[in-house]
Parts: C-alpha cells; sequence; structure tokens
C-alpha cells in the first residue's frame, strides 16, 4: 500500500473543507428567513411597544417567529399575524364580536374561503373596536376554526391599549 503524498493530503484537505463551506452556506441560506409583513401605518405608536411586550409566546400551539416590520408579530408559518398601529375603524354594520371584554369587528372585505386572488390562503381579519391604536389579526382559513381562542389568547396583550368606544 503505498502513503499518499504530502501534496494529495493538502489537496485533499483544502477540497474537503471548501466542500464543509459551500454545504454550510447551503444550509444557513435555505433556513425560512422571517416573514416580512408591512407594518400598520401607525406602529411606532408607544401603546404598541407597551403591546408586543404582552404577546403570548404561543398561539394555536403554534410558536411566535421573528418577523420583520415594526408592531408585527406572527404565529406559526404566517396562521396568525397581528399588526399593531392600525387606524381606529369608524361605527360599521360589520359583525362585532366581544371576547373577554374586548371588542373585534370582522372586517367586511376578508377573503372568503378557498384561495384567495393572489393563490395565496384564504384568510379572515378581524380588527379591534374602540382601541387607537387599533389592532389587526390575520387568520388563515385552517386556523378560523380556531380564532375564538386566538382572541382570547390576545386579549390581555390587547388590553394594554385602552377601550373608547364599545360595538353596539
Amino acid at each position: 500500500m503505498v502513503a499518499p503524498s504530502k501534496k494529495a493530503l493538502i489537496t485533499g484537505g483544502a477540497v474537503g473543507g471548501t466542500a464543509l463551506a459551500v454545504v454550510g452556506v447551503l444550509a444557513f441560506s435555505l433556513l425560512p428567513s422571517p416573514p416580512e409583513i408591512e407594518s400598520a401605518p401607525n406602529a411606532d405608536h408607544p401603546l404598541c411597544a407597551d403591546l408586543a411586550r404582552n404577546y403570548p409566546r404561543r398561539l394555536l400551539d403554534e410558536d411566535r417567529t421573528e418577523a420583520k416590520g415594526e408592531g408585527v408579530a406572527v404565529w406559526g408559518d404566517s396562521a396568525v399575524v397581528l399588526r399593531c398601529g392600525m387606524k381606529p375603524p369608524k361605527p360599521t354594520t360589520d359583525l362585532c364580536l366581544n371576547v373577554n371584554g374586548v371588542d373585534w369587528v370582522l372586517r367586511s372585505d376578508s377573503s372568503s374561503e378557498g384561495e384567495n386572488e393572489g393563490g395565496g390562503k384564504s384568510k379572515k381579519t378581524l380588527l379591534t373596536y374602540g382601541r387607537d391604536p387599533a389592532v389587526e389579526v390575520t387568520v388563515t382559513a385552517e386556523a378560523m376554526t380556531a380564532a375564538g381562542d386566538t382572541l382570547v389568547d390576545l386579549g390581555d396583550a390587547v388590553r394594554a391599549i385602552p377601550q373608547k368606544a364599545k360595538c353596539v
């Protein structure tokens, strides 16, 4: 058996090290990047910072994931997206629900069941009523069956923003 030359060992080590570095870079680039969600118009409102300190760690058995965008929180694979800093809704005939002392309006412009126009998942959007700034919560249709649980779990955080009006 012939022993490998010093040059062969160095070349082999360099090739192996390069391959390892390439695999590491590829693995890192394949990691999902945080979703980039557009911030609400008034996301820099101080009450949104108070709210953010109380976001639940888990919703619908999903961990809160990192998201780009001020005043934004995301759980799971964007099953639930919260944006603080929305303009409060005016009085409306849209369905309004009181969940543990927090009024939520189901936006009439929410996507219907099935695929939406952009080809993505269908979503429902709820907006706090009587709080300024308002908090918007978007829930995928799959998670909508447990939306009540989501609103209950978000209630403690949302109550950091005082309620000034109630649904009629």
